[in-house]
């Protein structure tokens, strides 16, 4: 188990951070959990989470396995960005509150550019969910960000 707090790993913050805890991480895969909350930011009226806020848990688990990396090598947590998704398969509609869902990403690509590929399990009482991820983390995202910002003012 990783004592670290969530958000000294994550690049969110409040109730943004859905994930609760991080049980395991090394060089290629992280291991985290969390106990669906019936009063989240996303939650139905019943405090069950849609299962689409699975590929949400999958990409925080991804930024905790950067933020875990970089906190180990002694860097700061850098920004990073979910660029999207393949094959997304769940075999629920929602994940039923109090249910404990447990998130495993296994990276299996990464480059020196920033451009990673993870392939994510997501497990609980009678839920299984997978989906591949591809995330992107700019080698220095605040010159990025201020790049992005100033091409959308000219």
């Amino acid at each position: 188990m990783i004592d670290w707090p969530l958000a000294e790993l994550l690049p969110h913050a409040g109730d943004m951070i859905l994930i609760d805890q991080v049980l395991s991480f090394d060089e290629e895969q992280i291991h985290t959990r969390l106990t669906v909350r019936p009063d989240g930011l996303f939650n139905r009226e019943d405090g069950s989470l849609p299962a689409w806020v699975g590929i949400e848990l999958m990409a925080q688990s991804v930024a905790a396995y950067a933020g875990c990396r970089a906190r180990g090598e002694g860097k700061p947590v850098e920004l990073g960005f979910l660029l999207g998704t393949r094959k997304f398969d769940c075999n629920v509609e929602h994940f039923p509150a109090g249910s404990e869902l447990r998130i495993h990403a296994l990276r299996s690509l990464e480059d020196d550019n920033g451009m990673g590929v993870f392939e994510c399990h997501l497990t609980g009482p009678d839920i299984h969910a997978t989906a591949r991820l591809n995330v992107f983390r700019p080698p220095q995202a605040a010159a990025y960000l201020s790049e992005s910002q100033e091409s959308r003012h000219d």
